[in-house]
């Protein structure tokens, strides 16, 4: 019996061993763990939704500046620009599909197909389009566009009544009766050829308001903004923080689908009651 004692205890590992060697599993499990999140995020962003901020008054007034929406990735395909930092690991597009008119979509801009941008489809592969006297044309039709209510936003860090010529004039910006400065400026409905419609905002004749005929090439979009007046589009040549020109559908990223968060910009970090009062909590939930 007394023989049989050492091997008995060299099957049974130490109370101390058994101790050291849970740590060590744990530990590896923490990291498998880590990377399994890691991928479920890094697949769901580039694939499936991922967000994206307004950072100007281009879309007026569908998006306000301080719009943080959600926009579904492979409604028009997957490629490189679905990716993280758009790496280069996709070649070409998988799984095209040509967007509608009337869809707000986002997409890499050109000439430099770094920046995300955001416009809606007025024109596809073989439309040709044109602005004459500020009314939208697509293949020699007038688009219906019907005078609405003015559209009215408050004056914010995030909202100006943007335009100086504007402000000297005192045109479009007023006072409610509790106090509250407002922007407030002229909307149209326009309706597209396919019946989607949308508002736009018109303020008056600039260059932009009559152009040539532009005739869209075969995987190519023609974008606009909504704020017609304030919105560099592909009624511009393609040059950098200057216009887009004609995009190809290779650089869109998505479509948007739903606001999921709003703020006027007012608030700070050191006063945090303020990122509720700035919230457009009215805003959250909108789709398209």
């Amino acid at each position: 019996m007394t023989e049989t004692a050492p091997a008995q205890q060299a099957k049974h590992p130490a109370p101390e061993d058994a101790k050291s060697a849970k740590p060590a599993k744990k530990e590896e499990n923490f990291f498998l763990f880590l990377a399994k999140l890691v991928l479920i995020v890094v697949v769901f962003r580039s694939f499936i939704f991922a967000p994206f901020n307004i950072p100007s008054e281009s879309m007026l007034p569908r998006l306000q500046n301080g719009d943080y929406l959600l926009a579904a990735k492979w409604p028009y395909g997957i490629s490189s620009y679905s990716l993280p930092f758009s790496l280069p690991l996709i070649p070409g597009r998988f799984f095209a599909s040509q967007p509608e008119r009337g869809d707000v979509v986002i997409f890499k801009a050109p000439p430099t197909n770094s920046d995300d941008y955001i416009k809606r489809v007025i024109g596809l592969p073989g439309d040709q389009i044109q602005m004459i006297d500020g009314q939208l044309h697509i293949n020699g039709k007038a688009v219906p566009k019907e005078r609405q209510p003015d559209f009215q936003i408050a004056v914010s860090p995030n909202t100006h009544c943007y335009a100086p010529i504007f402000e000297r004039a005192n045109r479009y910006e007023a006072t409610r009766p509790d106090g509250t400065r407002i922007c407030s400026y002229p909307q149209f409905k326009e309706t597209l050829p396919n019946g989607k419609s949308y508002n736009v905002l018109d303020l008056e004749r600039t260059a932009q308001d009559n152009t040539p005929v532009f005739v869209v090439p075969e995987k190519s979009l023609f974008l606009m903004g909504d704020n017609r007046d304030n919105s560099l589009d592909s009624r511009f040549p393609a040059f950098p923080k200057q216009g887009i020109g004609i995009v190809p559908q290779d650089n869109l990223v998505g479509r948007a689908t739903i606001v999921m968060f709003s703020t006027d910009g007012s608030s700070e970090w050191i006063k945090p009651w303020t990122w509720f009062t700035a919230a457009r909590w009215d805003r959250i939930g909108g789709t398209f």
